[in-house]
């Protein structure tokens, strides 16, 4: 049995993360968050204690880490740009990091990281699901088995409405966030890049506080994507049914269904990391760096090929 920590206790996704580290019969030790709606912990660690200050959270993990009852893993549910610091905290009092996407919001902060992995010895371990769902891998086995030059058309669309609330939360700040490629896209785009291949050439046709679009060329694979928060874009067959959230990805015009099965994948995802397994900072690159290109590269004009949702297409 390991000794877990959480930072970042509130969220969201938060509640994966409990459930992998008892599923995976291991111990939560402490939790951080600087609010105090944590009572999730009743349902998983009602033991575990419980701090709102970091910084009495630090000497509780560095008095385990004394006496011998160190935390071995510490899992990171933060904001985006707090990944940074909390994965440094993690390697510094000896544990490995496990940290929800991105696992920081430029490239060359990766470098910094594993300089630090080599002085402590203990590894970052991002947790990228979508590389464990079985329909992503059946793809990815296709994709292998296939032609060698053949260069596939994609369509990317994912439509995830937010209110008014999140343009006020650190999610609708783009130092914070990273902006909206980065905050919704970034999973998607490390998925693609691992079934297709590199990217080679990264076009931005949109990239507004509410919705980004553009065109990547991979390896193997041509990328029209869209990403947006607002509800306008919901298809309005969908709208009819109270839902508010759209998500599809074409190959070739073939839908990839892979909108079940991800109930487990955290689970899954800490088994791996347990065993060794777990994607790490040279996995996250590609994403990273490909979601910061995003984030600064200048708008390319509407001409030739481009989401057809940019200009209220489907």
């Amino acid at each position: 049995m390991n000794n877990f920590a959480i930072i970042g206790t509130a969220g969201y996704i938060a509640p994966r993360h409990l459930a992998a580290i008892r599923d995976t019969n291991n111990n939560l030790l402490a939790a951080l968050d600087k609010f105090d709606s944590v009572g999730i912990l009743d349902s998983y660690f009602p033991a575990a204690n419980f701090f709102t200050e970091f910084e009495r959270f630090d000497r509780y993990i560095d008095k385990l880490r004394r006496k011998g009852d160190k935390i071995d893993y510490v899992s990171i549910c933060t904001p985006n740009y707090l990944h940074d610091a909390h994965i440094r905290f993690a390697l510094r009092n000896q544990a490995y990091a496990i940290c929800e996407k991105p696992l920081v919001l430029n490239p060359w902060n990766l470098e910094a990281l594993g300089e630090i992995e080599k002085e402590t010895g203990k590894k970052v371990f991002n947790i990228l699901q979508l590389r464990l769902h079985p329909s992503i891998i059946a793809l990815k086995n296709k994709i292998a088995a296939g032609p060698a030059d053949k260069i596939y058309d994609i369509d990317l669309t994912y439509l995830t409405s937010r209110g008014n609330w999140y343009f006020n939360s650190w999610k609708g700040e783009e130092a914070k966030s990273g902006g909206i490629a980065t905050n919704i896209g970034i999973h998607f785009f490390d998925m693609l890049s691992w079934i297709f291949g590199p990217v080679t050439e990264n076009i931005v046709h949109v990239n507004e506080p509410d919705r980004a679009a553009g065109l990547l060329h991979l390896q193997r694979a041509r990328v029209r994507w869209f990403l947006s928060i607002n509800y306008d874009y919901i298809p309005a067959n969908l709208k009819q049914l109270n839902k508010r959230t759209y998500r599809t990805i074409t190959v070739d015009g073939a839908d990839i269904e892979f909108s079940e099965g991800f109930g487990e994948l955290h689970t899954r995802s800490y088994e791996e990391i347990l065993k060794g397994n777990g994607f790490g900072l040279d996995e996250a690159k590609q994403s990273i760096q490909t979601v910061h290109d995003i984030r600064v590269a200048p708008l390319t004009p509407l001409q030739g090929d481009y989401h057809p949702f940019i200009t209220g297409g489907s």
